[in-house]
């Protein structure tokens, strides 16, 4: 089995959390590196959040970088309203206080020391693209080395759920998100809102989860609770959409899903600040620089998150949600 080095940028945050577990779990994946951005939560909740996962599956090993505090340009606001002033779903989850630190905590510093050490990374982006965009501008012999740039964020033929148009990463950040796509030397592997609003973790999965591992299931259900009633309190969803989580499985299955290739700019500032325009028909007949993710097996792809969160096997995950549509379909 092939296996790749992958860095995470991350705003832990509930769903980014979980993401983090799927590619911990994943045999394919080899995470050499974490990087923290103010997005979700603020920088320094992020890191701790960040070794609290890594404690649950018992991975202290992996360095930790802290990145930026704040966006480029615009004043930070954060989504603890969404996950929780913790980050984690108020969850109380004790900190983590025997981590040995890096050497150096940046993550500029934590990509140049990876990224020249190693070839051929795979580099997830989940949260806005400050740290990205920094690295872009400060030091962009190193991205010679990485292979795939791979982001969640932005909204294409969907509405937004920050604004009626912006998804909130790049909102949060439009200016460097923009930079990000003007300036990445690899297409940007886009995982729009369009697609992460297909995969909900629904009270029904998460009791089957319990059913089937219960050790496993504890963490989750202590930092998804939150996220259940906020989906309900503001969108009357069942459930929750974990967006992030299937940038790990598109990582890995990419034949699950289908894409174009487009040419992809974020607006900066005004009305629609943070969205992010696909120039699907070629107006600027500017070379494509992202391939954007339009439609999913979501199905398998929430098989493949569930058996990555309990280091199951896929098939097995499949059928019982099989089963549990099933059940369901008895209602209609």
């Amino acid at each position: 089995m092939q296996t790749h080095k992958v860095i995470i940028d991350m705003d832990p945050g509930i769903d980014d959390s979980l993401a983090l577990l799927v590619a911990l779990n994943s045999p394919e994946l080899d995470v050499i590196g974490i990087s923290i951005v103010a997005g979700n939560v603020p920088t320094d909740i992020g890191f701790q959040n960040t070794l609290k996962i890594l404690r649950e599956v018992d991975r202290l090993d992996i360095p930790v970088f802290s990145g930026a505090i704040a966006p480029l340009k615009h004043e930070y606001v954060s989504a603890q309203d969404t996950h929780g002033m913790d980050g984690l779903g108020e969850s109380g989850i004790p900190a983590v206080t025997d981590y040995k630190l890096p050497v150096d905590l940046s993550a500029q510093a934590g990509y140049a020391t990876l990224l020249n050490q190693y070839n051929n990374v795979w580099f997830m982006a989940l949260g806005p693209l400050t740290n990205v965009a920094l690295s872009l501008q400060q030091q962009p012999l190193i991205w010679q080395h990485v292979s795939r740039l791979i982001v969640m964020g932005g909204a294409y033929k969907t509405n937004g759920n920050t604004s009626p148009v912006a998804e909130y990463n790049f909102w949060v950040d439009p200016d460097a998100a923009d930079y990000v796509f003007k300036h990445s030397p690899v297409e940007i592997e886009l995982v729009p809102l369009d697609v992460t609003r297909k995969v909900v973790l629904t009270p029904n999965i998460l009791q089957m989860m319990t059913y089937l591992n219960p050790e496993k299931t504890a963490f989750i259900t202590k930092i998804s609770r939150f996220y259940f009633d906020f989906h309900w309190q503001q969108e009357h969803v069942l459930g929750a959409v974990i967006n992030d989580p299937l940038v790990i499985v598109y990582a890995l299955h990419p034949e699950l899903t289908r894409y174009i290739h487009k040419y992809v700019t974020v607006v900066t500032r005004g009305i629609a600040l943070g969205q992010s325009i696909v120039d699907v028909a070629d107006f600027w007949q500017k070379p494509a620089n992202a391939r954007i993710i339009q439609n999913i097996d979501a199905k398998r792809v929430m098989a493949y998150i569930v058996s990555g969160l309990l280091a199951s096997d896929v098939d097995e995950i499949e059928h019982e949600l099989n089963m549990i549509a099933t059940n369901l379909e008895r209602l209609s």
